[in-house]
């Protein structure tokens, strides 16, 4: 089969090599400011669930105070046939901007009188929200970021300015790459390669390529004249130690059963933002 002259194994193999070498911006991974058409399907799907089912009372009730309080449409102008109603909402909703298909489903828990029907949907929302890597999650009954804009910097400026040092940026690569994976997210490997991103651009800052990340911040105070603060310091050796199996002992970070996103997503930043400090440390006493 041929789509648009292209055959349709080509094209599979394009996406999946896509897919696989994940050649997306830090932005694309974490959806912000931003939401793909999977995300948007699925949260479809959970309005359809909760409000546009088979309860006709409900959907009713719903379309008066979405037509009157969201829309500001006349009443009147609402159709006889429930299934002309959920045709125009679903327009709006697959057309309207990103940010308009949070501020429907705000609305939407806003109105909810149910307490258990309202927490219910904002438990699932954010199950999905959070399989879907949307950088947004419901708070209460409000849905905010949970990844600002200066963390997507902190990341995507560190694979920048690592890749002057070889393996730094392939290791951020890699932990940003499994903890965005949709299918088979990999938090405890991604939390590995974050920590393994500022031992490998240490080693490189003081020559050598064998030492841990122990060993080697020590080495840049005391060869590369920088002066690293001691909470800040002693911060990345301890998560070190928690990443790591040193001396044979296995230690209890990575032992935890229920590594989450965020739990991968604050490594990632945490871990960015120091390769960003130790590389402007590093270039002024040079």
């Amino acid at each position: 089969m041929y789509i648009n002259g292209v055959k349709r194994w080509e094209l599979l193999i394009l996406t999946l090599f896509s897919q696989r070498n994940k050649f997306k911006s830090v932005r694309d991974s974490i959806q912000i400011e931003s939401m793909d058409i999977e995300l948007r399907n699925r949260l479809w799907s959970l309005v359809l669930r909760y409000y546009l089912g088979s309860d006709v009372e409900r959907t009713r009730s719903l379309l008066m105070l979405l037509w009157d309080e969201y829309y500001k449409l006349p009443l009147d102008t609402l159709s006889n046939y429930l299934q002309d109603n959920k045709q125009y909402i679903r327009g709006r909703f697959f057309n309207c901007p990103w940010f308009e298909v949070y501020d429907f489903i705000e609305f939407i828990v806003k109105i909810e009188n149910n307490i258990y029907i309202r927490s219910t949907f904002i438990k699932e929302c954010n199950l999905i929200l959070e399989e879907e890597i949307s950088g947004y999650r419901f708070i209460g009954e409000i849905i905010s970021p949970i990844t600002s804009e200066e963390e997507i910097k902190s990341i995507e400026n560190a694979i920048e300015v690592a890749g002057a040092f070889d393996g730094v940026s392939t290791h951020l690569m890699a932990s940003l790459r499994m903890f965005s994976d949709k299918e088979k997210p990999d938090y405890r490997n991604s939390i590995k390669e974050s920590i393994s991103a500022v031992e490998s651009v240490c080693c490189h800052i003081v020559g050598e390529k064998s030492a841990t990340l122990g060993s080697a911040l020590k080495a840049i105070e005391k060869n590369k004249n920088i002066v690293l603060h001691k909470s800040l310091k002693g911060a990345f050796e301890q998560l070190y130690g928690y990443t790591s199996d040193a001396e044979g002992i296995r230690h209890k970070l990575l032992d935890e059963p229920t590594l989450k996103f965020e739990d991968a997503k604050f490594m990632l930043v945490a871990c960015s933002a120091f390769i960003n400090y130790l590389i402007v440390k590093s270039d002024k006493n040079t």
